[in-house]
């Protein structure tokens, strides 16, 4: 479900869930043992993207249609425990976004330290109201973190969906790169870090990064509680049904 590949102390860490690189709990507990295992194992840097020319269509519907309300308890606590990982990484994480990026893709880039999107590509957002679900206050906190209440709000309500030039205009990401170069442009940040002082450098970024920790600790029981309540409603199962209907016909 992954593709590992070093380039000395940073380590690319491919989500490779054909065909759309979509969540399941197999996949999430994947990324999250990688990411726990790599400072261990020398690495001192990550970047996150995609196998396949794509990064990660979000959660996946299919099987969030199926579950029951012990299955979908343990989808949603498994996606917290993975960005929860992400938030508390020892070593900095780049997203790669070599692909469209709608719902759980982009909740994974939100939890990185830097995005990196490819140009032509995309879309990028939180579009979970487009298609019948509520996304918790949680990752409302962490989209505000990112682009500021306002955007937040507009972005959040409306389900936008972003193309990479919109995302970077709105500091959703923070640099676009040429189709086929993302992943170098996600390395080459990684570099100019760990470049720097490395004592310095890391207390700094978890000084700058203890809200983002926090914030999960603080909300994502809660949270968690509050998304099986709301996606467990018929409105949201027939949501589902309709959306899995509709990429089905594609």
């Amino acid at each position: 479900m992954l593709e590992i590949e070093d380039h000395g102390p940073i380590r690319t860490i491919r989500l490779a869930r054909p065909p759309v690189n979509a969540l399941d709990v197999g996949l999430m507990s994947a990324l999250d043992r990688a990411v726990t295992a790599a400072p261990a194992e020398g690495v001192r840097g990550i970047v996150l993207t995609g196998a396949g020319g794509r990064y990660c269509a979000g959660l996946d519907v299919g099987v969030l249609a199926s579950l029951d309300e012990v299955g979908l308890e343990d989808f949603v606590r498994t996606f917290f425990r993975c960005v929860k990982t992400l938030a508390r990484s020892a070593v900095p994480i780049a997203a790669a976004i070599n692909g469209a990026a709608p719902a759980g893709g982009a909740v994974l880039a939100l939890y990185c330290d830097r995005r990196v999107m490819q140009s032509g590509s995309g879309p990028i957002g939180l579009n979970e109201v487009q298609v019948g679900l509520y996304p918790g206050p949680l990752i409302h906190a962490v989209l505000t973190r990112v682009v500021g209440a306002r955007l937040a709000a507009e972005f959040l309500t409306s389900g936008a969906l972003l193309s990479p030039a919109q995302a970077l205009q709105s500091g959703f990401v923070d640099e676009l790169a040429e189709p086929g170069a993302v992943e170098a442009a996600a390395r080459r940040w990684l570099e100019r870090m760990l470049a720097l002082p490395p004592h310095a450098y890391l207390a700094t970024r978890a000084m700058v990064r203890r809200d983002l920790v926090e914030l999960h600790e603080q909300g994502a029981a809660a949270d968690g509680a509050e998304l099986i309540a709301a996606w467990s409603t018929a409105e949201t199962r027939a949501a589902l049904r309709a959306l899995i209907a509709r990429l089905q016909r594609r």
